[in-house]
């Protein structure tokens, strides 16, 4: 079963940021307890949506974007689920349609990496990749479409390296990336018919807990960008919060890499 913990600042559900198209909408982030995720479930808030967040372990960082949100005066709820659960994946949306009373926005982030050599990565690796990184993003977004009214979207984070693999060791993990680009153009097709979007985000070297910009092998990451340097991750929830917004824009893939491509 989904555990869930709902927060709602007293007074202020559902306060509109003026001349926002995010306003009053609800969006789910899965992996929004940090990082990346945690950005974009704050950036969207500023917009005026109400946010809901997956998580998988840390919950007391999933609780912290919660109170950030609810002192934004938005509506919110943590549910524990693993994307790589085909269950708990499709329990997630349920439980945040049931919260928030809707579903306008759907942002796959939650995903997992295992580098190495080819010939080193097991069957398990393999299979937890995928499970999460395709599966599991490929079951959320079908829970999804059957609340997204028109107007909905849907926005995947992929990764620069469906561009660019600089060196050994990422195969697993471009591979299972690359694989929602081909999602992303058929869900834009399929969907927009309904007046439904789907893009996808690719960032580059960005400055998370998992990949700190002065981690031991930030230098070179930062090398192979054209600006020379990590990005944060308020700076791919910008991008993000552009194409909640956006209506005329689909199918699409968008790099915030810093140059990692170019």
């Amino acid at each position: 079963m989904t555990e869930y913990t709902h927060v709602q600042s007293p007074g202020k559900t559902n306060e509109k940021a003026d001349g926002s198209p995010l306003a009053g909408r609800a969006a789910l982030v899965t992996g929004g307890g940090r990082g990346i995720g945690a950005a974009t479930a704050l950036r969207l808030a500023r917009e005026g949506a109400d946010v809901a967040v997956t998580y998988v372990r840390d919950k007391e960082a999933a609780a912290e974007v919660v109170r950030a949100v609810e002192a934004l005066g938005r509506r919110a709820v943590a549910l524990r689920a693993d994307a790589g659960d085909a269950g708990e994946a499709a329990g997630a949306v349920a439980a945040a349609v049931r919260e928030l009373g809707r579903l306008d926005v759907l942002v796959n982030n939650a995903g997992v990496g295992v580098l190495g050599p080819v010939e080193s990565l097991t069957d398990a690796d393999v299979d937890r990749v995928l499970a999460v990184n395709v599966r599991g993003v490929y079951l959320t977004s079908r829970a999804a479409v059957a609340h997204l009214p028109r107007g909905g979207r849907i926005i995947t984070i992929g990764t620069c390296m469906t561009q660019r693999v600089p060196g050994p060791g990422g195969t697993l993990y471009a591979m299972s990336k690359s694989a929602l680009v081909g999602l992303t153009k058929a869900l834009a097709r399929e969907l927009g018919g309904r007046g439904i979007t789907a893009n996808i985000v690719h960032p580059g070297p960005i400055d998370t807990g998992m990949n700190p910009a002065d981690g031991p092998h930030a230098d070179g990451q930062a090398a192979m960008t054209a600006l020379g340097r990590f990005g944060t991750a308020e700076e791919v929830a910008d991008t993000v919060a552009h194409l909640a917004g956006a209506g005329y824009v689909t199918g699409a893939e968008f790099a915030v890499d810093g140059g990692h491509a170019a």
